[in-house]
């Protein structure tokens, strides 16, 4: 398996640096396509706050404001995607309906990348994160410092469909690491698994894969990040957001600690 095209969503500002460099370390093995995807504030959000048939000054003021960030912002991601120096970079400028150009750009792409700070909430990337991951479930790589293919890789198996999604997905990056190891911490979910079926899965498409089973008792996301760290692995392959929403973002859970904690680049799919 092989991936063509590798998108990294771009704000027009500091962090696009950042992905690009990190889009590129996933794209060049595999001599792959970085679709540079600009998306900025978008126009038609403010049309629900400016009151039906009419247009005030203040609300035109805002409206031109907003194109004038969107021009300076698609001015700084093609200076950034020039500077990033990958040869098979290019720069798509998205226009209102800004999330509908991107959700499709993402639906054309084999894995969407994104840095550390939107998938922890914060920037004008955040939201884009989540409904890339969330609602368009796309495999989605967070990158942080050291994201490199060729490593070593964890994939965290609890047998769920989510688990079984990134675990088949990520097989490109599983290809070309150094080792891959299993991660099962069964006292921490409440399903019967055997690791040893998705070690079989692997072997049949020619990964090798070794299994792991953390024996602790305690919260799973601690346990994974506890065990990336002693193997030195640096990137995580998981299930992302089991159990519904709401209850995600209310209660927690695994996706949210991993997101929220220091730990390897994260390999995702819902």
């Amino acid at each position: 398996m092989s991936w063509a095209r590798i998108m990294a969503p771009l704000a027009g500002g500091a962090g696009d640096e950042q992905v690009l460099a990190a889009a590129a370390a996933i794209a060049a093995p595999f001599d792959a396509e970085l679709a540079a995807v600009h998306a900025p504030a978008d126009v038609a959000d403010l049309m629900p706050w400016m009151g039906e048939g009419f247009m005030g000054g203040v609300q035109i003021t805002a409206m031109d404001s907003l194109r004038e960030a969107a021009a300076e912002g698609a001015r700084a991601a093609k200076a950034a995607v020039a500077a990033c120096g990958y040869a098979k970079a290019r720069l798509v400028s998205l226009e209102t309906p800004v999330w509908a150009g991107l959700s499709m750009e993402g639906r054309l792409s084999d894995v969407v990348v994104f840095t550390d700070e939107a998938a922890r909430g914060r920037g004008p990337l955040a939201e884009a994160f989540q409904q890339t991951v969330a609602d368009e479930q796309r495999p989605t790589i967070v990158a942080r410092p050291g994201l490199s293919v060729g490593g070593v890789v964890a994939v965290a198996w609890d047998g769920g469909k989510e688990a079984s999604r990134a675990a088949r997905t990520a097989q490109p990056l599983l290809e070309k690491a150094s080792r891959v190891v299993i991660l099962c911490a069964p006292a921490a979910s409440s399903r019967n698994f055997d690791g040893a079926r998705l070690q079989t899965f692997f072997t049949d498409r020619g990964v090798k894969a070794e299994v792991e089973v953390l024996t602790e008792n305690g919260d799973a996301a601690q346990l994974l990040l506890d065990a990336c760290k002693r193997l030195g692995a640096g990137l995580l392959v998981a299930g992302a957001f089991g159990h519904p929403r709401l209850q995600e973002y209310i209660f927690g859970g695994t996706t949210r600690t991993l997101l929220n904690n220091d730990g390897p680049s994260l390999f995702l799919s819902h």
